[in-house]
């Protein structure tokens, strides 16, 4: 089951920068003006930090939409380092002086992130492994949880493009009602998209 939304700013900063826009976006016109005028000023100061966050997106989208490689290939990529692993994780980072995509795969009770050249598809900067211990509850549980759960992250990526009409930027996982959830963000044309997939489960003995 998919649930497509309408988003404003990029996930996790993407999604951080989405989420505040789309806040913004919905104030209510009559908290710009009051007798002392103080509300307006903040109101100014809030559409200037509005209209950067906009540029930064629009920045970063463009820089993915020039990069060679897609979110699904650096997926299979960084899923491909080690035999057996699962992404759990992945965002496009456009800031770098490189575009590169930022990916978690789990394997072996450990969490593993990689850094994959948007350009050319190789792994820069080696990787890092840590064990799932060490996390924290609520990353550690999501991360077991992920086992049970019959699709992958880069099945859910496809279901999305489909459903939004583009290309995923970002993708995770969040848990939403007690239930683990792939939260896929997809470039549609000029909008940032979310599509919320629940994926069923893995069939037990």
């Amino acid at each position: 089951m998919a649930t497509e939304q309408g988003y404003g700013p990029r996930r996790q900063r993407l999604l951080c920068a989405l989420a505040v826009l789309s806040v913004l976006l919905a104030a209510p016109a009559q908290a710009i003006t009051t007798a002392d005028g103080a509300p307006a000023a903040r109101q100014s100061e809030t559409d200037d930090d509005a209209a950067l966050d906009r540029e930064a997106v629009s920045r970063e989208i463009e820089r993915f939409r020039s990069s060679a490689i897609s979110l699904s290939q650096a997926i299979a990529i960084a899923e491909a380092t080690h035999a057996g692993s699962t992404a759990a994780d992945i965002s496009f980072d456009g800031e770098a002086a490189t575009p590169i995509y930022r990916v978690k795969t789990v394997h072996n009770d450990r969490m593993w992130q990689h850094a994959i050249d948007a350009t050319t598809g190789r792994i820069v900067g080696g990787e890092a492994a840590v064990p799932l211990t060490e996390l924290e509850p609520e990353d550690r549980h999501n991360l077991v949880a992920l086992k049970a759960i019959r699709h992958h992250l880069l099945d859910a990526v496809h279901v999305a493009e489909h459903a939004a009409s583009g290309k995923a930027i970002s993708g995770g996982l969040i848990r939403e009602g007690g239930r683990l959830n792939f939260a896929i963000v997809v470039v549609s044309g000029n909008d940032l998209k979310q599509v919320i997939l629940q994926p069923p489960r893995a069939h037990r003995p």
